[in-house]
C-alpha cells in the first residue's frame, strides 16, 4: 500500500524512544541564515530540553533544533538581490579514483578535503563536489538505514525517481533510474513563495557543467523550521543540496560530498569546512553492515505504525540539476511540480521531531503473536519463519502439500515475506537457486514429504557445486510413521548426502524449549551463507493437526524468549572477525605473492566466474592497476563491458579472443606466461585451460573466497582464500613495474586482428547464425540489465564470440563523463556448478527476481524443453522486472555436432541418440502458458524482436530458428579464418626488425619526412571517364606522387591521382597532402597493416583525424606509401607486408613439369570506341591477338541499346566465344533501356554487364527479370560508413562480380574488406585502375594477387570450387604514352600460353629499382617554414607586442588572418594554414594574453582607467596590426572568442575585411539578465585562474559539457598540455573577463546590415552553436540585398561531421576544404 505519512515520534499515539547522544554529538554547530537585504551572522546553534510523558519513566532527550549547520537562505527576507542572482564564482565536480569499499570512499574524500585545505580556493563563493565510485552493493537506502536514529544531522532523505512501470507488474518492486539519499545540507533555500529571488538563488548553486550536483526538496511545502508541522501553502518551496549523499545511477553507486561557501551570505570557505568536518566525521562512523538489511525501513518503524494522512499526489519530493532548472521558464516566477522530476518513493526528516515520506512497503497482515498460535505445529512454524525473516531471508518458495501446511501458512501470513508457489518441486527449487544467485542470499524452499523432497536433488547438486546458498525446509512424517508403511513416507534423513549440510528437527513438541528451533535456524543460515556457501537441509517432522485446529500446548516451552520477542533481531548473532586483508599490513606469505607479481615479465590475469557486482567492480579496479593482459570468462561480468570513457589504455588489455587465437599452433607455442593470476572461479574455455596446462607457468596464483579446490590441471602454486575485493585492496597498495618486451604488445595485436576477423565473418554472413546471436547479445542489454546464459554450446559461443566493448546506452552522457571510471561490467550468470541443462528457465526467472534487473535469458531448445514447467513460473510475474528469453532452436543437441563423436558415429545414431532431434512447437507451449512469443529468422527480425520485448515491458519468448548442419559449418569456417589470421599476425609481428625490444606499443618505425610531387604525363587517348571532345588532340593526366621516409631514409611511394569519377579534384587533394606533410612527420607507424581495420585506427589515434575525413584517393596513396616504406625497410614487398609474411625469401615460383609457373594476374583490356561495329570488332581482334583473353567494352554511349548489341554481335562473329566479354554501362541506361539491351544479348555469352541501370534500387530487379549476370562498380564507389551492412542488399546470386577501385573506395584496407565480402559470397572481386601511373599499377597488381590468394584460402576453408582466373581491370596501362617512372611495368605473354599477364615478381621489383621520370614532375613540396615574428601595436587603452606565425606567399593579394579561441595560440592553426597556404597567404596571431604576445597598459588623456581589454579594443588593435602588414583586404578566420572578434570586425571594418569565416561563434547575448550573469561567471573564472594557476584552471575549464567531444578526442591530453604554455596568466584572466560574452555588445541587430561575406562553420555535435549559426545565417539572409543564389554563396553554414565545438582541432580537413572554397569564391567575387 502506498501512503504519505508525516512522522512525529513523540505524538500521543506512539511511545518515546530514548535517544542516547554520544559525546561527539555535543558540539557547537555553525549556522548561517540570510536576513534582510544582506547577510548577517546568527548565533551558534543551541539545544532545547524536551520532556516527554509516556508509559515509561520520564527521560531527558537532547534535541537539536538547528538541522544542517550549512548555509540557510530565507528568500522571503531578501529585498535586494545585488549580485546574488549570479552563479557562484566556482562550481565543479572532482571525480576521485574508484574505491573498493565505502570506508575507502570516505577516506578518499577526507584526504581530498585535507588537500583542499592546504590550497583553499581563493574565491568569494563556490560549490565543489567530491565524488567517488563505490561498489554497487552500496545502496542509497541501506546506507541511510544504517545511520543511528539519534544522528543529529539534518535533513536526512531518501528518494527514488519516478518511472512508469507496466501496470501488470507489482510496481513497488520496479526501481527508478535514480536513487539517492543524503545527510546534511551544504546549502538550503526556502520561502513562502517561489519569487524571482528564490528561483535565482536556487540557480546560483547549480551548474550545467556539473550535472550530478542536484538540489532536492519540495514545491508547496516549506520545511524551514524544525517543527512537527510543515508549511503546506501551494506557493511554498524548500530546496537543499546535500552535504553527503549516495547516488545510484544506471548501475553505478557514487559517494559524494559537497562544499558550498558564499561570502555574500557571510558564509566563508572556512565555515563550510568547519561544518563539513563536524558532520562528515559522524557519517564515517556508520557504514553498511555485512548482513543484508531487511525491507523494513527503520524510519517507518522507529515509533510504531504511522497514520495515513494524505495521498501520494499531495506530497512529492522533487529533484533537479541546472539543466532541468534552465529548462523551466522563470517569467511566471513560479514553479510547478509537473515541471520537475518527482519521486515515486521518498523519506525526508528535517529534525528529530519532524519527518515525512511516501512508504511503498507491501501491506499484509502481520504474523500472529506466538502465544496466540492454535497448536504447537503453528508455534514451531511461526518461529522458523520469523527467524528466517530476521536473518534477512524473506523469499519463500512453497510447493503444494499437506504435511508442510504449518510452514506454508506461517510464511504466507508474515508481513515481510514474499511467497511464491509452483506445482513442480524441481522447477521451484531451481527458481530458488536463481533467486540466490541474483540476490546473494538464500531463498527458503518449503515442500511436503516423500518424492517432493527427491525432486529437489538436481537443484541441490547445482547449488552445492556453485556455492549457492539455499535453505530447504522439508516437512516430514514423525518418527512413529517411519518404516511403518505410512503413506508418502520415505527416509528423508541425509536424503541429499554430501551435497547439503543437514539439520534434523524433532517433531514439533512443547516438551523441548523452542530456543532450539531458533538456534537451529541460525546455525543453518550461517552454514548456508558463510565462506563455503551452499544448500542446507532442515527436516521438519509434523504430527497432526496440520491446520489451525486448536490443540492445547504448554506456554513453558517459550521460556527464555522474552528478550527475543521484545527485539527485532535473530536469536544467535554470528560475529566474523576482520580478515587479514582489511588490515594495512599483510603477512609474509601474502608479501611473497606480491613479490611474485612484481617480478613477472609475462604476466597474465585470468578472471573466472564472479558471483556479485562488488567483485566485478573490484576486478575492474584490479585490471586497471595491474595493467596485465586480461582474459575474462563470459561469467566474469567483464567479458562484456560498457565503455564509459574513450581511448583508455585499459581497453586494449582485454584479450577477448584468446580462445580462437589458440587455434594456431604457432600462437600456442609462443604464448607462454610466466605468472598467471586467476581471480574468481572456473573458466569456460577448454583451449585456455589446455594452454595453461601445456605451458605450466612458474607461478599460478588462484584467488577465490571459498576454500575448495579448483585445480583440475594441478598447476596452482599459490592458493589465496580471499574475496577479489580483499586481494585487489592489497595489490592496489603495491607498486607494479610495467612488463617489458613484446608480451603485452603482441597479445593486444593478436586479439585485435582475430577480433576484427571474427566480427567481419559474423557480419558478412547474411543469414542469422548462432555466433551472430552470441556476438550481439550484449549490445541488446540495458545498462543496468543482466544476462542469464544456458549451458552446452550457448555459453561457449558467448565466451568465444561475444563483443567485448559495448557502447553505453546512456540518455545522459554528461552524467557518466563525470565519473572516474573507464568501463563497467554487468552480471552474466549461468548454472555452472554442475553445468546441467535442466531447470535453466526456472533459474533464470528466479535470478531476475533476486537481482531486480531486466534479465535477458539465452538458452537452447533442449534446455528449454527440459524445463517447460518454468513457463508456469514465468506466468506468475511476482516481484520482478520483465524477462526476455531467447531460445536458439536448432531442433536438437547441436553441441554434439562439434564434438569428435560427430566425425565417427553413424548419422542415424547421432540423430537419434545424441542430437535427439525434435519438432516440438515452442509457440504452442508459450500459448498454453499465455506467454508472448516471437519467431525470428533474420538478423533484422531478431533486433526488432529484442527491442520490442524490452520496450513493451512484457515477458517474452523469442525463438531463433537455426539448424545443426549450418551451425556446424559456420563454426568450422570461423575457426579456420581465426586460425589463419592468428598465424598471419604472429608471423608479421615476429618479422618486425628488433621486435624483441619493443616495450611501449607496436612502433614499427617513425616517419622522418614526407614530400610530394605533382606530375603530368601524356596519354595515348582520352580517358573513358571524361566527356568526349573531338577538339582536343593531346591528352594528359595529372596527379601526385607521395613519398614517405622512415628510419634510415628508407622511402615508400604512393600515388594520389583523382579523375572525374572522384568526388575530389586536384586542389582538394593538394590541401590534404600539404596537411599530411605536416601531420605525418614524426608519427609512429604503430599498427599491423593486415588490411583488417588497423589503418583506420591508426589514422584516428595517431593522426587525430577521423578516417572518413580523408579523401579516398588521398587515403589510398597514403596507405600505398606507408606499406611500400615498410616493405623497403623489411626488404620485402608490398605483397608480403599486406599478406603478413615476413619477407620475400620464400620461393617465388613453383616448378611443375619443368616449367616455371610464375606468379601473375590476368589483365582485362578496356575498349572505348565510337566507331562502327566492324571497326570496334577489329580493335578487339587486335587485342586478342596481343594476348588479352578478357575484354571490357564501354556501352550506353550510342544512340540506343540496339546499336551496342550490334557491336557485341560483330565482336562475337570476329573473335568467337573463347574470349570473355564484359559490358560496362556506367549507370547510363534507364531500366527499360537496360532490359532492351539484356533481352538482345542473352545468347552472346557476356561474362557480366557492369552497372546496367541508373537507379541503385533497380539492380536486383534487373537481375531477376533479365536473368543476366551483372557486376557492381559505381554502387561500390558510393558506399560510405558501414559498407558491410549496405552490401547485404546485393547478396543476390545474379550479381556475380564486384569491381573495386582502391583509389575510389578509400584505399587498400577498404578494398580488401569489400573484396573479401564478395569472395565469401562466391562473387568475383575485380581490381580496377583509374588511369594511374605504373606506381599505382604495380601496387594494384600485387594487391590483385593478394586477393587471388585470399580467394583460394576462402575456397579451401569453405570447401568450394575455386573460380577460374579473374582478369583484373588494369588495362588502362595502355593509355599511358609516358609514365612518371623511367621504367614501366612488364606486361607480357605468359610462356607456353597465349595469355597476356602482369608479373607479380616484376611488380615487386618495380619499387626496388624505381627511378622517377624527372620530365614529368611539375613541382615538388616537402613543407615550408613557418615564419615567426612580433609586431608591437599601440592602442588607445593598451599596447601589445603581438606574436605572429606566417606561411604562404601573397600572390593573390589575399591574406587570411586566423584568430584563435580562449586558451588557444597561433600554433593551433598551423595544420590548417599548411592546408590552405597553397592558395593563400596565411597569418595566425597570438591574441593578447595568449602565447608569446605581451600586453602593457596605456594611459592617455581620455582615459584614466588603465588597461582596457574588450572585443572592441582588441578589434581596433588588430586593425592597426593588419593595416601595417598588408595594404589589401583580409579574410578573417576566427574560432570561438576569435570568431566574436572576427564578426565584430566584419561588421565594423568592411573596407578592410573582405570576408570572415566564423567557427563556433556567437554575436553575443540579447538578454540583459543573461549578460549580467555571464559576465559575473567569467569574472569569477578569471579570479580563479589568477588565484589557483593555469593547471588547476584547465582541469575545471575542460570539464564543461561544451568540451565533451574534445575530451573524447585521442589527442585531448596533448591539446590540454599545450594550453599550459601561456606565460601571461594575468593577461589571460583579463581577456577572460574583458572579452566575456556578457560584456560584449550584442551584434544581433547589426547582422541585418552585414554586407561582408560570411561563412559559418560549426561542429555536428555542438548543438548549441549549430542553432546559433543557423539563426545568424537566417537573420543575415532575411535582410541581404543580393539575389538568392548569391545569398547562399556569401552567407552559408557548413556543419562539419564527427566533431564538436573545437572544429579545427577535432576534424580539421573538412574545415580546410570549406575555408579554401570560401577563399576561391571571394577571388571571383
Amino acid at each position: 500500500m502506498m501512503a504519505v505519512n508525516f512522522f512525529r515520534p513523540f505524538s500521543s499515539y506512539s511511545k518515546p524512544s530514548l535517544i542516547f547522544l554520544p559525546s561527539y554529538c555535543f558540539f557547537s554547530l555553525p549556522r548561517r541564515t540570510l536576513g534582510k537585504s544582506g547577510a548577517k551572522r546568527l548565533s551558534r546553534g543551541r539545544f532545547d530540553i524536551l520532556r516527554c510523558c509516556s508509559d515509561l519513566d520520564s527521560q531527558v532527550n537532547a534535541v537539536r533544533v538547528d538541522r544542517s549547520g550549512g548555509l540557510e537562505i530565507d528568500a522571503d527576507k531578501i529585498t535586494e538581490m545585488e549580485d546574488l542572482d549570479f552563479p557562484v564564482d566556482f562550481c565543479a565536480t572532482r571525480a576521485l579514483p574508484p574505491a573498493l569499499s565505502l570506508e575507502e570512499g570516505f577516506d578518499k574524500i577526507k584526504k581530498a578535503v585535507e588537500e583542499l585545505k592546504v590550497n583553499p580556493p581563493r574565491l568569494a563563493s563556490g560549490v565543489l563536489r567530491f565524488q567517488v565510485v563505490v561498489p554497487p552493493s552500496i545502496k542509497a537506502l541501506n546506507w541511510l538505514c544504517c545511520q543511528p536514529w539519534g544522528l543529529l544531522v539534518y535533513p536526512q532523505f531518501y528518494l527514488q525517481s519516478r518511472e512508469s512501470p507496466d501496470s501488470s507488474l507489482n510496481s513497488y518492486s520496479i526501481k527508478g533510474v535514480l536513487e539517492a539519499c543524503g545527510i546534511g545540507a551544504a546549502v538550503t533555500v526556502y520561502g513562502s513563495s517561489l519569487t524571482l529571488h528564490g528561483f535565482s538563488l536556487i540557480s546560483r548553486y547549480l551548474s550545467i557543467d556539473s550535472p550530478l550536483i542536484r538540489t532536492y526538496g519540495f514545491v508547496g511545502i516549506n520545511c524551514n523550521e524544525g517543527s512537527p508541522l510543515v508549511d503546506d501553502r501551494l506557493d511554498s518551496f524548500f530546496f537543499f543540496i546535500p552535504q553527503v549523499e549516495v547516488n545510484e545511477y544506471l548501475g553505478c553507486s557514487i559517494l559524494a560530498a559537497t562544499l558550498v561557501w558564499d561570502d555574500g551570505m557571510s558564509y566563508t570557505f572556512l565555515d563550510a569546512i568547519h561544518t563539513f568536518e563536524l558532520y562528515f566525521h559522524q557519517q564515517m562512523m556508520h557504514h553498511i553492515p555485512n548482513s543484508s538489511i531487511c525491507d523494513k525501513f527503520w524510519m517507518n518503524h522507529a515509533n510504531g505504525k504511522l497514520p495515513f494522512i494524505g495521498k501520494e499526489e499531495d506530497v512529492q519530493m522533487v529533484y533537479m540539476n541546472a539543466e532541468v532548472l534552465h529548462g523551466i521558464a522563470p517569467p511566471s516566477n513560479s514553479l510547478q511540480k509537473k515541471e520537475v522530476p518527482t519521486s515515486c518513493q521518498f523519506y525526508f526528516r528535517n529534525s528529530l521531531i519532524s519527518s515525512t515520506g511516501i512508504t511503498m512497503l507491501k501491506s499484509s497482515p502481520g504474523t500472529k503473536c506466538i502465544k496466540d498460535c492454535a497448536n504447537i505445529n503453528a508455534v514451531w512454524a511461526s518461529l522458523i519463519v520469523e527467524e528466517c525473516v530476521r536473518l534477512g531471508l524473506t523469499y519463500f518458495c512453497i510447493a503444494p502439500g499437506s504435511r508442510s501446511s504449518p510452514l506454508a501458512i506461517s510464511a504466507c501470513g508474515h508481513a515481510h515475506t514474499t511467497c511464491f508457489s509452483c506445482y513442480d518441486e524441481r522447477s521451484l527449487a531451481f527458481h530458488a537457486v536463481g533467486y540466490a544467485k541474483g540476490s546473494q542470499k538464500p531463498a527458503v524452499v518449503i515442500t511436503s514429504s516423500g518424492t517432493a523432497v527427491s525432486n529437489l536433488l538436481p537443484a541441490v547438486v547445482e547449488a552445492c557445486h556453485d556455492f549457492t546458498p539455499l535453505i530447504l525446509l522439508t516437512a516430514d512424517r514423525p518418527p512413529e510413521l517411519q518404516d511403518a508403511g505410512a503413506n508418502q513416507s520415505i527416509d528423508q534423513v541425509n536424503h541429499f548426502g554430501k551435497f547439503v549440510r543437514f539439520f534434523s528437527l524433532p517433531a514439533a513438541t512443547d516438551q523441548v524449549p523452542v530456543r532450539m528451533v531458533l538456534t537451529t535456524i541460525d546455525s543453518a543460515v550461517h552454514y548456508a551463507t558463510q565462506v563455503l556457501c551452499g544448500p542446507v537441509h532442515i527436516n521438519c517432522p509434523f504430527r497432526e493437526p496440520l491446520d489451525d485446529s486448536p490443540k492445547e500446548w504448554k506456554i513453558e516451552c517459550l521460556k527464555g524468549l522474552d528478550s527475543w520477542l521484545s527485539k527485532d533481531e535473530p536469536y544467535t548473532k554470528y560475529i566474523k572477525m576482520q580478515h587479514l586483508f582489511t588490515s594495512s599490513h599483510y603477512n609474509g606469505q601474502v608479501a611473497e605473492v606480491v613479490e611474485v607479481i612484481q617480478r613477472a615479465e609475462r604476466g597474465l590475469l585470468l578472471i573466472g566466474a564472479v558471483r556479485n557486482e562488488d567483485e566485478i567492480f573490484a576486478a575492474s579496479v584490479l585490471v586497471t592497476h595491474l595493467s596485465w593482459p586480461v582474459i575474462c570468462d563470459i561469467t566474469s561480468g567483464l567479458r562484456l563491458r560498457r565503455v564509459l570513457t574513450p581511448f583508455s589504455e585499459t581497453e586494449s588489455l582485454f584479450i577477448d579472443h584468446m580462445d580462437h587465437a589458440l587455434l594456431s599452433d604457432s600462437v600456442k607455442n609462443w604464448a607462454q606466461p610466466d605468472v598467471v593470476v586467476q581471480i574468481g572461479s572456473r573458466i569456460t574455455s577448454k583451449r585456455i585451460s589446455q594452454l595453461l596446462e601445456h605451458c605450466y607457468p612458474s607461478s599460478y596464483i588462484l584467488v577465490d573466497k571459498h576454500p575448495s579446490r579448483h585445480d583440475p590441471s594441478h598447476i596452482v602454486t599459490h592458493r589465496i582464500q580471499s574475496t577479489i575485493t580483499e586481494f585487489a585492496h592489497i595489490i592496489q597498495k603495491s607498486h607494479l613495474p610495467p612488463q617489458a618486451g613484446t608480451w603485452t604488445t603482441f597479445l593486444k595485436a593478436l586479439n585485435l586482428m582475430v577480433a576484427q576477423e571474427i566480427t567481419f565473418q559474423i557480419h558478412s554472413e547474411c543469414s542469422l547464425t548462432e555466433p551472430y546471436v552470441a556476438h550481439i547479445i550484449g549490445e541488446l542489454l540495458k545498462n543496468d540489465g543482466a544476462l542469464f546464459i544456458g549451458n552446452s554450446m550457448l555459453i561457449r559461443d558467448a565466451d568465444m564470440y561475444g563483443r567485448g566493448w559495448l557502447s553505453y546506452k546512456n540518455p545522459d552522457n554528461k552524467m557518466m563523463s563525470n565519473l572516474d571510471k573507464q568501463f563497467q561490467g554487468f552480471r552474466v550468470v549461468g548454472n555452472r556448478g554442475a553445468s546441467g541443462i535442466d531447470g535453466l528457465l526456472s533459474t533464470a526467472i528466479g535470478f531476475a527476481v533476486g537481482c531486480n534487473k531486466q534479465v535477458l535469458c539465452l538458452i537452447g531448445d533442449v534446455s528449454f524443453l527440459h524445463d517447460t514447467n518454468g513457463l508456469a513460473i514465468l506466468n506468475q510475474r511476482v516481484k520482478r522486472k520483465p524477462i526476455t528469453i531467447v531460445v536458439i532452436n536448432n531442433h536438437g543437441g547441436g553441441i554434439f555436432s562439434l564434438l569428435p563423436i560427430a566425425k565417427r558415429a553413424n548419422p542415424d545414431v547421432l540423430n537419434k541418440y545424441f542430437y535427439t532431434a525434435h519438432d516440438i512447437s515452442i509457440n504452442n507451449l508459450c500459448t498454453a502458458h499465455s506467454v508472448k512469443y516471437l519467431l525470428v529468422r533474420t538478423k533484422t527480425e531478431l533486433q526488432n524482436a529484442l527491442c520490442e520485448s524490452q520496450q513493451e515491458q512484457n515477458d517474452c519468448v523469442i525463438e531463433v530458428e537455426s539448424n545443426i548442419a549450418g551451425n556446424t559449418a559456420f563454426h568450422s569456417i570461423l575457426n579456420k579464418f581465426a586460425c589463419q589470421t592468428a598465424n598471419q599476425t604472429l608471423d608479421f609481428l615476429l618479422g618486425i626488425p628488433n621486435s624483441g625490444s619493443l616495450n611501449n606499443g607496436l612502433s614499427a618505425c617513425k616517419i622522418q619526412k614526407v614530400e610530394y610531387s605533382l606530375y603530368r604525363i601524356q596519354l595515348c587517348s582520352q580517358p573513358t571517364s571524361s566527356q568526349l571532345n573531338d577538339d582536343i588532340k593531346q591528352f594528359f593526366h595529372e596527379g601526385f606522387i607521395l613519398k614517405i621516409y622512415v628510419d634510415n631514409d628508407v622511402a615508400g611511394l604512393g600515388e594520389v591521382a583523382p579523375i572525374e569519377i572522384h568526388a575530389e579534384d586536384l586542389l582538394d587533394v593538394e590541401e590534404q597532402l600539404r596537411f599530411l606533410v605536416h601531420k605525418l612527420q614524426g608519427s609512429d607507424i604503430s599498427f599491423i597493416p593486415l588490411l583488417k581495420g588497423s589503418f583506420s585506427q591508426w589514422i584516428w589515434r595517431t593522426l587525430g583525424i577521423p578516417p572518413s575525413s580523408l579523401f579516398p584517393s588521398v587515403r589510398c596513396g597514403m596507405e600505398m606509401a606507408i606499406v611500400n616504406a615498410l616493405a623497403a625497410r623489411q626488404r620485402s614487398s608490398f605483397l608480403d607486408v599486406i599478406s603478413g609474411r615476413r619477407n620475400s625469401s620464400r620461393e617465388t615460383c613453383m616448378v611443375s613439369d619443368g616449367v616455371d609457373d610464375l606468379k601473375h594476374i590476368e589483365i582485362c583490356a578496356l575498349v572505348d570506341h565510337s566507331g562502327s561495329p566492324k571497326e570496334v570488332a577489329g580493335v578487339v581482334f587486335q587485342l586478342v591477338k596481343e594476348g588479352f583473353t578478357t575484354i571490357k567494352l564501354k556501352v550506353a554511349r550510342r544512340g540506343n541499346p540496339v546499336e551496342d548489341v550490334k557491336v557485341i554481335q560483330a565482336i562475337r562473329q570476329t573473335v568467337g566465344y573463347k574470349v570473355k566479354i564484359r559490358a560496362d554501362a556506367n549507370r547510363k541506361w534507364t531500366y527499360e533501356e537496360a532490359m532492351e539491351f539484356g533481352s538482345c544479348v542473352k545468347c552472346l555469352d557476356l561474362q557480366y554487364i557492369e552497372e546496367p541501370v541508373n537507379r541503385e534500387d533497380e539492380i536486383v530487379k534487373f537481375c531477376d527479370e533479365s536473368g543476366l549476370p551483372i557486376a557492381l562498380d559505381e554502387t561500390i564507389d558510393n558506399l560510405k560508413g558501414d559498407f558491410l551492412h549496405k552490401l547485404q542488399n546485393f547478396i543476390h546470386p545474379g550479381i556475380v562480380a564486384i569491381v573495386i577501385k582502391p583509389s575510389v573506395v578509400g584505399g587498400f584496407e577498404n578494398a580488401a574488406l569489400i573484396a573479401k565480402w564478395a569472395q565469401l559470397h562466391n562473387k568475383m572481386a575485380v581490381v580496377s585502375s583509374a588511369f594511374e601511373s605504373s606506381v599505382s599499377l604495380s601496387a594494384y597488381i600485387q594487391f590483385a594477387y593478394y586477393l587471388e590468394e585470399q580467394n583460394a584460402a576462402i575456397s579451401r576453408i569453405k570447401g568450394t570450387a575455386l573460380n577460374a582466373d579473374i582478369a583484373h581491370g588494369l588495362g588502362t596501362y595502355r593509355w599511358l604514352k609516358e609514365d612518371v617512372t623511367s621504367r614501366g611495368l612488364n606486361i607480357c605473354i605468359l610462356p607456353c600460353t597465349d595469355k597476356l599477364v602482369a608479373s607479380v615478381e616484376d611488380a615487386q621489383k618495380f619499387f626496388q629499382y624505381i627511378q622517377m621520370n624527372k620530365g614529368s614532375i611539375q613541382k615538388n613540396y616537402s613543407g615550408e617554414q613557418i615564419r615567426s615574428y612580433q609586431i608591437k601595436v599601440d592602442g588607445d587603452y593598451f599596447s601589445c607586442s603581438f606574436n605572429l606565425l606566417e606561411i604562404g606567399q601573397n600572390t593573390s593579394n589575399m591574406t587570411v588572418v586566423y584568430l584563435h579561441g580562449f586558451l588557444g595560440t597561433s600554433q593551433d592553426w598551423i595544420s590548417v594554414m599548411k592546408g590552405v597556404s597553397a592558395t593563400a597567404h596565411c597569418i595566425s596571431i597570438d591574441l593578447p594574453g595568449h602565447g608569446e604576445s605581451q600586453v602593457q597598459s596605456s594611459m592617455d588623456n581620455r582615459s584614466k582607467q588603465g588597461l582596457d581589454l574588450s572585443v572592441e579594443s582588441i578589434a581596433d588593435a588588430l586593425l592597426k596590426l593588419i593595416s601595417g602588414m598588408t595594404t589589401g583586404r583580409v579574410i578573417l578566420v576566427g574560432y570561438s572568442m576569435g570568431a566574436r572578434i572576427a564578426l565584430h570586425m566584419a561588421l565594423k571594418y568592411k573596407e578592410q575585411v573582405a570576408g570572415a569565416v566564423i567557427i563556433s561563434g556567437s554575436p553575443g547575448l540579447r538578454d540583459g539578465t543573461s549578460k549580467r550573469i555571464r559576465a559575473a561567471q567569467d569574472e569569477a573564472k578569471a579570479s580563479f585562474l589568477v588565484e589557483h594557476g593555469l593547471e588547476c584552471f584547465l582541469d575545471t575549464w575542460y570539464s564543461g559539457n561544451l568540451w565533451k567531444s574534445l575530451r573524447d578526442h585521442p589527442h585531448f591530453s596533448y591539446i590540454k598540455k599545450t594550453r599550459r604554455r601561456h606565460k601571461d596568466i594575468q593577461g589571460l584572466a583579463r581577456i577572460l573577463s574583458g572579452l566575456s560574452i556578457g560584456k560584449q555588445l550584442s551584434l544581433w541587430d547589426d547582422l541585418k546590415h552585414l554586407q561582408t561575406p560570411v561563412l559559418f562553420i560549426v561542429g555536428e555535435k555542438d548543438t548549441k552553436f549549430r542553432s546559433i549559426s543557423q539563426q545568424m545565417c537566417a537573420e543575415i539572409r532575411t535582410f541581404a540585398k543580393a539575389d538568392n543564389q548569391l545569398q547562399q554563396n556569401l552567407f552559408d553554414t557548413v556543419v562539419v561531421p564527427d566533431c564538436g565545438h573545437a572544429v579545427h582541432l577535432e576534424n580539421p580537413l573538412p574545415l580546410i576544404n570549406a575555408v579554401r572554397k570560401f577563399l576561391k569564391l571571394m577571388e571571383h567575387r
